[in-house]
This record gives structure tokens, sequence and C-alpha cells, in this order.
């Protein structure tokens, strides 16, 4: 009886409680080399904010000085005359010609990106697929003012026939009437600048797409799933907040978009009702165009209308980013 209560009882602990550790964690936090590229990461981090509310500060006291001059509403005067004293200016004809150009280049391009990338990752060949690619990449690297040039000398003289159908077919609606002018618009502005901001969301998507687990696609091929399905249950919800944050980065360039805007577009300070129609203007074209003619109260004018562009740019991503938030357990990122 006594060897088996003894036998019973537990052995002494041999391990101790710190071999679980890591080893080298403290180590690694005092390497030089560790020490350094943490203090580089963090300080790239407070520049980039420094940075960003230095820009913040100085256009919001060059606008306030503008402002102050200003004898018409900011915000709602259809008129831009700042050589007269004082000097009469709005953004009413500016916000809008920037978001409606803007809107029709995001829903010309997003579409089409969506399908090209989907079809070079599920559908083309592989050497196809890297052709179309290429090209795509090709296309991302040509400067704005060359799709500028392309546009006014090749996209406005061919409009003429788009625009007449959309008058004869849908002219009745007003937003599609055409006076029979020049094709100068916000939709030939907004249709440069889908072509411009094609690329970007492809190749955002297209890596996107690639990312997708291949055990996912795999699953549902084994359920009997047809190429489509595939893609409609695990590829676009995998993908989905990608698609969302490189449509983001189109719509970037899009509303901030100047020679090419400026070389296609007839502005004027006055809001048609139709998109065929010239007229209108936007922000980037506005400040590119008057600027260097300005005098001082125009200059601080046209970097109060930036600043009204740079709050558009940070509320557009701020959504894109609540947006992609919302959306995450959905992307199947975290499985």
């Amino acid at each position: 009886m006594d060897i088996s209560t003894e036998n019973t009882e537990a052995p002494p602990p041999t391990t101790k409680p710190d071999a679980a550790k890591p080893q080298g964690t403290s180590r690694a936090v005092t390497r030089p080399g560790d020490r350094i590229f943490l203090g580089l990461s963090r300080g790239s981090g407070i520049l980039l904010l420094v940075i960003m509310a230095a820009m913040a500060v100085f256009l919001a006291y060059r606008a306030s000085l503008a402002i102050s001059k200003d004898h018409g509403n900011f915000l709602t005067t259809f008129e831009w005359n700042t050589g007269v004293n004082p000097p009469v200016f709005g953004i009413a004809v500016l916000a809008f010609g920037t978001v409606v150009s803007s809107v029709i280049a995001m829903l010309l391009a997003v579409p089409v990106a969506v399908a090209i990338a989907l079809f070079t990752t599920h559908y083309a060949p592989r050497k196809l697929g890297g052709t179309i690619a290429y090209v795509i990449d090709l296309l991302a690297a040509v400067p704005s003012i060359v799709y500028g040039l392309w546009g006014a000398l090749v996209l406005v003289p061919h409009l003429n026939g788009l625009f007449g159908w959309l008058n004869d077919y849908l002219g009745w609606t007003g937003v599609f009437s055409w006076d029979q002018g020049a094709p100068r618009s916000l939709l030939t502005v907004g249709i440069l600048l889908a072509i411009m901001i094609l690329p970007i969301i492809t190749n955002v998507s297209r890596e996107v797409f690639r990312q997708t687990p291949r055990m996912n696609e795999e699953a549902a091929l084994a359920l009997g799933a047809t190429r489509w399905e595939v893609i409609r249950m695990s590829v676009l919800p995998f993908g989905r907040s990608g698609v969302i944050s490189a449509s983001m980065l189109g719509l970037g360039r899009a509303l901030g978009e100047t020679m090419a805007v400026a070389t296609v577009l007839s502005p004027d300070f006055i809001i048609h009702g139709s998109l065929l129609n010239p007229g209108g203007g936007t922000f980037a074209q506005n400040i590119a165009s008057k600027f260097s003619e300005a005098t001082p109260d125009g200059r601080d004018a046209l970097i109060a209308s930036g600043l009204v562009l740079f709050v558009i740019t940070l509320l557009v991503n701020g959504a894109a980013r609540m947006i992609i938030a919302r959306r995450k357990e959905y992307s199947g990122a975290n499985a």
C-alpha cells in the first residue's frame, strides 16, 4: 500500500515556465537594424500626416483670404470673375461638372474593367490573358496629355454619330438633347476619363481575382457549379473589397484629371440640363487654365476651389474605407 501511494504522486515539473517564450524576442527588439527600421517606419507615417495637415492648413488659409473678398456666394454663384473689384466667383458649376464627369467615367469604366479582369483570369488562355494584361499595363503608362490630344483629334470628331443617335432616341428626356454643336461636353469628358481610368481598375481587380483561394473554386466545381456560378459565388465575393479599392483609385484620378479635360472640354459657367451640349467645367481644368493669368486674388480663389476638391477627395476615400470595412466579412480575406 505504501509503495502504490508513493508511485501515484505527481513528479516534479521538469520544464521552466520561461521555456515557452520564443527565443530571440528580447534580442530582436534591441537589434540596431530593427530599431532603425522601426524609427524610419514610424517617422514616415508621422511625416505623411504632417504633410497632409500642412496642405490642409495652407489651402484653408489662402481660401479664407479669397472668400473674405468674394462679393458673391462661394458655393452657389454661377460666375468666375476675379479680375474685378470686388471679385465675384463661385464653385457651383465646377462642382457639378467634376461630379457629373467622374460619375459618367465610373459608370462606363467599372463594369468593363471588372469584365476584362475576369476574362483574363478565368476565361482566356494563359498566353492571350498575358497579352491583354500587357497591353493594359501599357495603357496605364500613357501620359494624360497624350490622352487629351487623342481625345481632341480622334474622339471628338467621331462622337457626332453617337450624339445624334442619343438625340434621336433619348433627346425627349432633355438629358441627351443635342443642339448640333461641337461634341465637347461633359459626356465627352466622361468617356475620355473612363478610357483613362480603365487600366487602373482592371489591373488592381485582376490581381485581386488571382488571389481567390483555389479551394473555394474547386469546391464549387465539385458541387456541379458552372464557371459563371463559381465566379459569382467564390471570386466576386472574395474580390469585392479589392474592386471597391480599385474603383476609388480610378475615381481619384478622374476627380483630379487636368490636361485631358482641358483639351476636350469647351467650358463655361452655365449648368446645362443636357450632357451633350458644350459647357460646364471641373475644378482641375479651371485651375490649370486660369492660374497662370490670374491676379493675386484670383489665385487665392483658385486655391479655394482646390480646397473643395481636396475635401471631396478625402470624403470619397473615407466613404470607400467605410464600405470596405462593412464588406470585409464577405471578402474572404480572413479565410
